[in-house]
């Protein structure tokens, strides 16, 4: 089957017209995400990402919903309660981004043109854009200052690290555009930091994820481990709906694609994030290894604390760099 964006785009206006029939008082249903952008597969493998905006709060947030081998729809699911302030969401990283220009498949009473003008009134105001941007710096700053005094290797202690990295980036990354997605995250944050005059943050950047000792095939000998922890992890009740098995291929064929590029280490956020949210649900034998691998990077053991430390370097250039734009545009 060829996976053409006019394939995709198809199912998703299918899907979100089943869902209207299938749920009469749907407020909202729309697009987003990878299927906006000019090149939405990586490695041949991809999602559709769809909205459901429901009257009341919904049953579950997301939803993984198998298509073939290389793609799914991940659906994320809302109460139209969310939008209740569209004004405050143009302040949001996430969300005001997401609404600022999806593809709109499905909309009852007009819901979401009141919504998306109070987001798109001053979004790409210097305030607007710094306060995005200082939310993510400010979540990451938190986390930093909470994983100073944790002292247990575990895989919560782990991931609160590699999503405290992720907001830093992204910190940079909303200056110029919407956050980083999961698997692009380290593909892309280069030319993002180079946009606000920064290129050596992506250097650090990396080494904050251990770059420096993944060398030869290293990345490569993890895959298998990797895999069958995610698939192990999958079949396992409570899991984060990311570790879902229809989400195998869209992992797995970004990877191969990744490695096969000028810029293979910026593999390491999607493996090793994803294996620590399957380290989540796995029992403690079966971490053993996962941790092995941490502690090879220094994100576990002795070395953690250092990169704790980098981290805060790289923070401080993060604050650094907000704190000089606020001060260009007399903020």
């Amino acid at each position: 089957m060829r996976l053409t964006p006019d394939f995709l785009l198809r199912v998703a206006r299918e899907t979100a017209q089943k869902r209207a029939l299938a749920e009469p008082d749907l407020a909202a249903v729309y697009l987003t995400g990878s299927l906006l952008r000019p090149d939405p597969l990586l490695g041949g493998a991809g999602d559709i990402d769809l909205v459901v905006v429901h009257a009341k709060e919904p049953a579950a947030r997301r939803e993984i919903v198998p298509l073939t081998a290389e793609v799914h729809i991940d659906i994320l699911h809302r109460s139209r309660a969310d939008y209740a302030r569209p004004r405050q969401l143009r302040a949001d990283p996430f969300l005001g981004p997401e609404l600022y220009a999806p593809v709109w498949l499905y909309e009852s009473q007009h819901f979401l043109e009141f919504v998306q003008a109070g987001v798109r009134d001053k979004f790409d105001a210097p305030e607007n854009v710094l306060a995005r941007a200082r939310l993510l710096a400010e979540r990451a700053r938190q986390a930093w200052n909470g994983l100073q005094t944790s002292q247990e290797e575990t895989p919560t202690r782990i991931l609160a690290y590699l999503e405290a990295v992720a907001d830093a980036a992204n910190a940079v990354a909303v200056l110029n555009g919407p956050p980083l997605a999961e698997r692009r995250l380290l593909l892309e944050f280069p030319l993002r930091a180079e946009a606000v005059r920064a290129p050596g943050l992506a250097g650090e950047l990396f080494r904050l994820l251990g770059s420096e000792m993944s060398t030869g095939t290293v990345l490569e000998d993890l895959l298998p481990e990797w895999e069958a922890a995610f698939l192990d992890a999958a079949s396992r009740p409570k899991v984060e709906a990311r570790i879902h098995a229809a989400r195998l291929g869209y992992y797995k064929l970004s990877f191969d694609a990744i490695l096969a590029s000028e810029s293979r280490r910026a593999i390491l956020w999607p493996l090793l994030h994803t294996w620590a949210l399957a380290a989540l649900v796995l029992p403690a034998p079966k971490q053993a290894r996962w941790l092995a691998v941490c502690e090879s990077l220094g994100l576990a053991g002795v070395g953690f604390y250092a990169r704790l430390e980098s981290l805060d370097g790289f923070l401080d250039l993060v604050e650094e760099i907000l704190d000089g734009l606020a001060k260009e545009q007399g903020l």
